[in-house]
């Protein structure tokens, strides 16, 4: 996580400010819990709250503190007592360091998801914008690199947002998943502080129960949860490589915005290059990095270990700061993205037609030729084009195999571009609606 690849609400999530918020907020909310069961006095929790509600937790002197102690939840304490004053001594009863840890980690990211969402939401608007905004316009698909056959550029934007939208509903339930509490204590059995305690802290924190606990929240969870961001960002990533694809100097159907003053080269002056696109393409390339080590914290010891605690501290902003970067790097790609249809038609006419080819397979075999029969005929006219010989429809019309079943009339006709963007009505429905 650096700053030229950082969003300042996002990473205000990870300060050391938030997370000592946070850690309060949970020991004073549990104080309260127990304050209801007779645990701790109720005067007690109240002061509690009046001292540490407002307070600003000095980073420095926690830090000075863990220096010494070699424990960062101790150290915290020790601080919140010197705020508090004699009533810290019945903050966290019967409480476990995870349990403050664990929980924390379940709203960093709770939150953390609510603003990828809204960066998800805001990509969503961009692609279905430019989407109708080329709904009708033609391009070549292209399989393994090559000519295939016409789509619209519309299309391909429905596309990723259809892919963007699964990636929503993903990361909704992983914030799902994600969102739990335990306050269970030294090995989840509950031996020294009571479950409605849990409940109560689940509730005021905006998360639910962990059924199970150990000392720590199964780190599954978490795996699923990274394993989704790594998704995500692998979207993002097939949607820039196809701009950059399409950027290219012998395509140039459509390119980022390049803004005034903009230079893409230090040696070369004539350059625009792609570099936002490819930006994203190494961010992604990061975030997906961060998967393995989430998986590989799924095994922990027994009821708990802390090999998952460093791999954590660092994936947990890491990830969601950068692809939170991404996501709005994407949305400023799409919304700015320079579209040149004139290009997508010259392309689409290089090959003479070729993209026709099955529509004359299938009219062959329609007509009484056999499949094997329709496709040599029709391949080896289109290589002759290949070889730049000449134009598809006359080596079609001069074939005696081809004319033999199709007339002129009927080869002519087949070379007609609107017959291949007839259902593309039906998909916007499908994607957008009605």
């Amino acid at each position: 996580m650096i700053p030229r690849y950082s969003r300042q609400e996002m990473v205000a999530i990870w300060s050391p400010e938030t997370k000592f918020r946070i850690w309060f907020e949970i020991e004073a909310h549990a104080a309260t819990a127990q304050a209801k069961l007779g645990v701790v006095p109720p005067e007690a929790a109240d002061v509690v709250w009046e001292k540490g509600r407002n307070a600003q937790f000095d980073v420095d002197r926690i830090d000075e503190i863990e220096r010494e102690v070699k424990h960062d939840v101790i150290a915290f304490l020790t601080h919140l007592s010197e705020i508090v004053g004699p009533e810290a001594r019945f903050v966290h009863q019967g409480m476990t360091s995870s349990d403050v840890l664990d929980t924390t980690l379940s709203v960093q990211l709770a939150r953390a998801s609510d603003l990828l969402l809204a960066d998800i939401d805001a990509l969503l608007a961009a692609l279905k914008k430019r989407a109708y905004e080329h709904k009708d316009t033609i391009t070549i698909g292209r399989s393994h690199g090559i000519h295939a056959e016409p789509t619209t550029f519309g299309v391909k934007l429905a596309q990723a947002y259809a892919e963007f939208a699964r990636c929503r509903e993903r990361l909704v339930n992983a914030r799902k998943e994600i969102a739990t509490c335990a306050i269970s204590g030294a090995v989840g059995t509950f031996a020294n502080i009571d479950p409605s305690v849990e409940d109560y802290v689940a509730e005021q924190m905006g998360l639910e129960i962990e059924p199970v606990s150990t000392q720590v929240i199964p780190r599954d969870r978490h795996a699923m949860y990274f394993a989704t961001l790594g998704v995500i960002a692998s979207s993002i990533e097939r949607l820039a490589t196809e701009v950059r694809h399409l950027q290219r100097t012998e395509v140039l159907e459509a390119e980022e915005f390049f803004s005034k003053g903009q230079k893409g080269s230090s040696a070369m002056p004539h350059k625009r290059n792609p570099v936002l696109t490819e930006n994203l393409t190494g961010l992604a390339r990061l975030v997906r990095g961060m998967v393995t080590p989430a998986l590989e914290n799924v095994t922990l010891w027994h009821e708990r270990d802390i090999s998952h605690s460093s791999v954590e501290r660092m994936i947990g902003p890491d990830a969601t700061v950068t692809l939170d970067f991404a996501l709005a790097r994407l949305t400023n790609v799409i919304e700015n993205l320079v579209v040149y249809p004139e290009n997508m038609k010259a392309n689409m006419d290089k090959l003479g037609g070729l993209h026709n080819s099955q529509r004359f397979l299938l009219a062959l075999t329609q007509a009484g030729m056999s499949r094997e029969e329709s496709y040599s005929a029709v391949q080896r006219n289109a290589m002759k084009v290949w070889r730049g010989e000449g134009k598809f429809p006359d080596f079609l019309k001069a074939d005696p195999e081809v004319s033999a079943k199709l007339s002129d009339e009927q080869i002519d006709a087949s070379f007609d571009d609107d017959y291949h963007l007839k259902h593309v009505d039906t998909i916007f429905k499908r994607v957008f609606g009605a």
